[in-house]
């Protein structure tokens, strides 16, 4: 008789991995005590250029990251990691009053940012959508082509008949989200809540000025859309 083969049992889902590049080393381990209670594996960096060496070599599935860093600000590792390793999603912690810091984080591709002092609580929730919001894309599905455009999700470039084109990260992430979700009907609501997060906007119309954009530079005639279709009454449908 042939030996019963044993079932397999199926591996447990990774932890996902959070860098944590901030210099105070209080702030460091309280940090880290509240994200591995939560089951999160943490790596830590005390200066900017630590931070991004070791965001470029061990691909963190999301940095903690703090404007001000000796060596290296926090700004500049953003605008780095950006652009050498576009898909890794950034919260930038800031302290109060540096308003002009948040925009200039925001313009150059954070996902979010915290206030400091915060509650871990609040970080902790910031945290949990990010990451629910960055990880709809497979890992096998990095590109993805519909007409003469093409997407690369994980360096977030978009190129159009070979051509580079300037989108924004709302734009880009508006973009991933459609991809990933192919023929589904979206709601405004929905596409807001998963891809602006937290970030608090008066209306839903933020939504349709973005398509809006997105349908000038992607489709054959913006007025005649072939791939991001208007579902009256509901939202929006990607057939691309």
């Amino acid at each position: 008789m042939r030996q019963q083969e044993k079932a397999k049992v199926p591996e447990a889902p990774r932890p996902a991995k959070i860098l944590v590049v901030e210099d105070e080393p209080n702030m460091v381990a309280g940090l880290r005590d509240n994200f591995e209670f939560e089951g999160y594996e943490v790596i830590t960096a005390g200066d900017g250029i630590e931070g991004l060496r070791r965001a470029l070599e061990e691909s963190p599935d999301l940095v903690i990251l703090d404007v001000m860093m000796p060596r290296m600000s926090g700004l500049e590792v953003c605008k780095q990691l950006r652009a050498q390793r576009g898909s890794i999603p950034i919260i930038m912690l800031t302290a109060r009053g540096q308003e002009l810091d948040k925009v200039v984080g925001l313009e150059l591709g954070a996902d979010d940012y915290v206030t400091k002092p915060f509650s871990i609580r609040e970080l902790l929730a910031r945290v949990k959508a990010v990451l629910r919001r960055t990880a709809v894309v497979p890992k096998d599905q990095d590109q993805h082509s519909f007409g003469n455009v093409e997407v690369d999700l994980r360096h977030h470039r978009v190129l159009r008949s070979g051509k580079a084109l300037e989108v924004s990260s709302k734009e880009f992430e508006l973009l991933k989200y459609f991809i990933c979700h192919s023929g589904e009907t979206l709601s405004r609501d929905r596409l807001l809540e998963e891809v602006w997060g937290y970030e608090n906007y008066p209306s839903t119309r933020t939504v349709d000025t973005h398509l809006v954009r997105l349908r000038q530079k992607l489709e054959p005639d913006p007025e005649q859309p072939q791939y991001f279709l208007t579902v009256h009454g509901t939202g929006y449908r990607f057939v691309g």
